[in-house]
């Protein structure tokens, strides 16, 4: 039980998290409110999970380097063409929200491990 709650949570900071960033970075739009945050957190999610199931770790955010951070904007690119209703990303806002993601993460991290 308290594993579930601690998913929902992060699930929860991670829709925050979306919407500050479309606040924050042009190119890069989160529509439906709250609940299109979340859907789009999932999605988010489960693109950097598949990621990092095919090319290991090393691709992983949180590996802090070039190639995490390249890796998270084409997550978040290609997240906005499974849910185009939702989100809205070009390629400067994609870079510029998977470093203000990257940034809060180092804060409050989100990872859904």
């Amino acid at each position: 039980m308290t594993q579930w709650l601690g998913v929902i949570v992060r699930f929860i900071v991670s829709a925050l998290v979306l919407i500050v960033v479309s606040w924050l970075s042009p190119g890069f739009v989160v529509r439906g409110g709250f609940v299109g945050a979340l859907i789009a957190a999932v999605v988010i999610a489960v693109l950097g999970y598949i990621v990092e199931a095919l090319l290991g770790d090393r691709v992983s955010p949180q590996s802090r380097g070039i190639v995490g951070f390249i890796t998270a904007a084409v997550v978040i690119y290609v997240a906005q063409f499974i849910i185009p209703n939702l989100l809205s990303v070009n390629l400067l806002g994609a870079l510029i929200a998977a470093f203000i993601i990257g940034l809060i993460d180092a804060v409050v991290p989100t990872v859904l491990r």
